[in-house]
């Protein structure tokens, strides 16, 4: 499917592991994806992003991973048995997931510079699959990005900001909810 840009930033949607089926995104795929994300703008080219990329068995240490993590973190009054349960499946019903990582360079630019980097290079990870028919979404599970830095045991410098979920799905297609830009732009013309 090959959409115009437009068209293609316009109709992207969160898509979440409930809609997604069980079909395997091949290697080849995911290192598309990840071969677009390497392009995205990065001031003085630190190319910050990071990727640790949970597949086939992968996925199995990453959802006991998180679900125990989420046991350790909750108080046994507030432990939800479902919770867990749902930690677990939604990562075993994603075709992949990649943790997304970011390397600070705070003798060259600041954090926030990084960071926002990075997220440029999800968004063209997000519009990639979308075009390929993969659903995706961002999750940044607060108690566990320390944590999750751990288990990947990421460099010192690095950090984990979060999970990015990627799965064929069924999920209808339904419009955008967005407010019109002109509530959020100012206009200095003078």
């Amino acid at each position: 499917m090959s959409l115009s840009s437009d068209l293609l930033i316009r109709s992207r949607r969160s898509i979440f592991p409930p809609s997604y089926v069980s079909r395997p995104i091949p290697k080849e795929t995911i290192l598309e994806l990840l071969e677009n994300a390497n392009y995205a703008p990065t001031h003085r080219l630190t190319q910050p992003w990071r990727f640790t990329v949970f597949t086939g068995d992968g996925l199995a240490r990453l959802a006991d991973f998180m679900a125990e993590n989420y046991r350790a973190t909750t108080s046994p009054a507030s432990f939800s048995q479902a919770k867990y349960d749902v930690t677990r499946d939604k990562i075993l019903k994603a075709g992949a997931v990649l943790a997304i990582n970011v390397e600070l360079h705070p003798d060259l630019v600041p954090e926030w510079e990084e960071i926002a980097a990075t997220a440029a290079a999800v968004q063209n990870i997000w519009l990639s699959a979308w075009e390929r028919g993969i659903g995706g979404y961002w999750s940044t599970p607060g108690s566990a990005l320390e944590p999750l830095a751990e288990f990947l045991d990421l460099p010192s410098g690095q950090k984990n900001i979060g999970l990015f979920y990627l799965g064929y799905h069924d999920a209808p297609a339904v419009p955008a909810r967005r407010t019109p830009i002109e509530d959020k732009v100012v206009w200095v013309e003078a």
